[in-house]
């Protein structure tokens, strides 16, 4: 005897012996619970396999989005193209007073600052976030960045000796709730989101590139 097909249950996407507003609701319902489920953000591939090929899919989240309004959490897109359900940011004083939930990524000042700068500047040499900053910036900090896939590698710089440059990754737009790097928040969504505490060196994030006092970090190394 033939034994049956060992995998992923056969799912009836189109829903065809349904009405058009009930088979909506169930398409609702898939979405959203598969979302909801997720550890991860769930990408755009995924949901459509969920639903018939006639289903618009920004339209069915759109409409569960409406319904999760009065509610303290949301459907969001980040990493270009996937959804997460993500806490809304009115709530984020009751959660962290509750203590239930760590920030996303607790860095160092250091690596947040490097971090941070290479997501506004990208591609960038470890020596020009450096000069940006007005300090060295050690190769452990990028070590521990690329360890926790917030950055990686990028194109070689046209500079003297093609170092290495950096940039962010698909990781640091999810672990931060982004689509995309045109959605990069403003200083005090940082501030807020745990990368940033201190004032003076907000002041200092981002100083001209001509700036004098910064002209003292070697164009030097491979980056690597």
């Amino acid at each position: 005897m033939k034994k049956p097909a060992v995998g992923r249950p056969a799912l009836d996407r189109d829903l065809a012996h349904l009405p058009a507003e009930l088979r909506w609701r169930e398409w609702m319902g898939r979405v959203e619970v598969v979302i909801f489920a997720a550890g991860e953000p769930v990408p755009r591939q995924i949901l459509t396999g969920l639903v018939g090929d006639g289903c618009n899919l920004d339209l069915l989240i759109d409409d569960i989005r409406a319904e999760l309004q009065p509610r303290p959490f949301d459907i969001v897109p980040v990493a270009g193209g996937a959804w997460q359900y993500r806490t809304r940011p009115a709530f984020a004083d009751v959660i962290a007073a509750a203590a239930i939930v760590r920030q996303a990524a607790e860095l160092p000042e250091l690596d947040g600052l490097a971090l941070i700068t290479v997501a506004y500047h990208q591609p960038v040499t470890r020596a020009e976030v450096g000069r940006i900053l007005g300090k060295d910036i050690p190769r452990e900090v990028f070590a521990r960045l690329r360890a926790l896939d917030l950055i990686g590698p990028g194109p070689r710089s046209p500079s003297p000796g093609a170092p290495y440059t950096f940039v962010t990754t698909d990781r640091f737009l999810t672990v931060y709730g982004l689509e995309t790097l045109h959605d990069l928040p403003d200083i005090e969504r940082l501030r807020d989101a745990g990368l940033l505490s201190n004032e003076d060196v907000l002041a200092d994030l981002l100083p001209p590139d001509d700036d004098p006092d910064h002209a003292g970090v070697d164009d030097e190394d491979d980056d690597n």
